[in-house]
């Protein structure tokens, strides 16, 4: 419980805690805005590396597919100058993301990232697309492909190189939480994918000679799948994807370990890319308490709360009438009764209206409730009524 006192222990006001914060180091905050050079020079490196590589596979394999005669082959360099679109979006997608905020973008371009994974993931259903049309000819005519020592030695190199490609980007991708990176791996994946089944294929037809289209029907499933999924989670970023539930939930432990603090609710946190987090969140505190004493405490948590976690937070203070015996006996009652109705609803800002017989409250509700707001309304303006001659007055939001 938060006191008066307790602002003033050991002798220090509010007014002096006020001057250390401002006598402290400035605090500089760009919301992940600016440059990042590091992050960007490394991931542009990564991407050059897999670009130039993309290209001597595209020379080697068109090179060796004329010599030999073999389609295959040479469609599969082909796709290898595809995938230098895919490292050339990622790239300019780093860049684009390092700009810092201006004045049409103040939020800064860190989404960037998000749309250059999309586009590859088109660059990877595309791949599906072409690798299902050459797999159904190949069934249809039921030829062998041209195989040779020379075009397993190609493949089998490009197989190398791409799943060597696939190690750098993911480690980078974890390292530098970028999703361009992310879904050029998964690219680099599906193309080492798709060459074994190229190999698989020429090995196999001289058995069974429809053995190379069926290995690529199997391929290309997967990389529809890969592509999807690459594509569904961009889009739910861009979209604007809820935040990581132990983000929120250390946010609200690093609040309610402040003295002065006594609940906190209505958390809203919003994405703008790597490093860019905004939130607000409303705390609960005694209504007796100084204003400057109440505004010191919220300022030292929002600057915690941005030094630990990185979330630039705003916090709205809702004061509580801890000495109103019958409105701390009305919140208990209703939200004993109203925890019944579904589990995870969250009561808040409850208090009687002076001079009136009106009860206001807020109730949060889970998405996942699968009861109607309408009906919740209903059940909670009879728990009120029933309580006594009240006059409910209940705002829901789901959350």
């Amino acid at each position: 419980m938060f006191s008066p006192r307790v602002a003033r222990k050991n002798g220090k006001s509010a007014f002096k805690r006020r001057e250390e914060i401002d006598s402290a180091p400035a605090f500089s905050y760009n919301n992940g805005m600016g440059t990042l050079s590091f992050r960007e020079n490394k991931g542009a490196a990564v991407c050059a590396v897999g670009i130039v590589c993309n290209l001597l596979l595209c020379a080697g394999k068109i090179a060796v597919g004329l010599i030999v005669g073999s389609v295959a082959v040479t469609a599969d360099g082909f796709n290898n100058l595809s995938d230098c679109g895919g490292g050339v979006v990622a790239l300019v997608s780093l860049f684009i993301a390092g700009k810092p905020a201006d004045k049409k973008h103040p939020f800064g371009h860190r989404r960037a990232e998000y749309i250059a994974a999309m586009i590859t993931a088109f660059f990877v259903l595309f791949l599906a697309a072409e690798l299902v049309r050459e797999s159904a000819q190949s069934i249809m005519q039921g030829g062998a492909p041209a195989g040779g020592l020379l075009v397993y030695l190609v493949l089998g190199v490009s197989v190398a190189v791409k799943l060597g490609m696939f190690a750098l980007y993911r480690i980078s991708a974890t390292k530098f939480d970028s999703d361009a990176l992310k879904a050029a791996a998964t690219d680099s994946l599906c193309d080492s994918a798709a060459t074994a089944a190229v190999i698989a294929g020429t090995a196999l037809s001289a058995v069974v000679p429809s053995a190379d289209g069926w290995a690529g029907v199997v391929v290309s499933l997967f990389i529809v799948w890969q592509g999807i999924e690459i594509l569904a989670e961009a889009s739910s970023k861009l979209l604007g994807q809820a935040p990581d539930p132990s983000l929120a939930e250390r946010i609200k432990a690093l609040l309610l370990s402040a003295d002065g603090i006594l609940g906190v609710h209505d958390l809203q946190i919003y994405n703008y890319g790597k490093g860019v987090s905004f939130a607000t969140i409303h705390a609960e505190m005694d209504a007796r308490l100084p204003m400057l004493d109440a505004h010191t405490v919220i300022d030292e948590m929002e600057m915690k709360v941005k030094k630990e976690t990185g979330v630039l937070l705003t916090i709205h203070l809702d004061p509580v009438d801890l000495t109103n015996r019958e409105e701390s006996t009305l919140r208990l009652k209703i939200w004993e009764a109203a925890r019944e109705l579904a589990e995870g609803l969250e009561l808040h800002d409850l208090r009687l209206v002076p001079g009136t017989d009106k009860v206001e409250f807020d109730v949060g509700v889970p998405y996942a409730c699968k009861r109607t707001d309408s009906e919740l309304y209903e059940a909670l303006f009879g728990i009120v009524k029933d309580l006594g001659d009240y006059e409910p007055i209940i705002r829901i939001e789901r959350e």
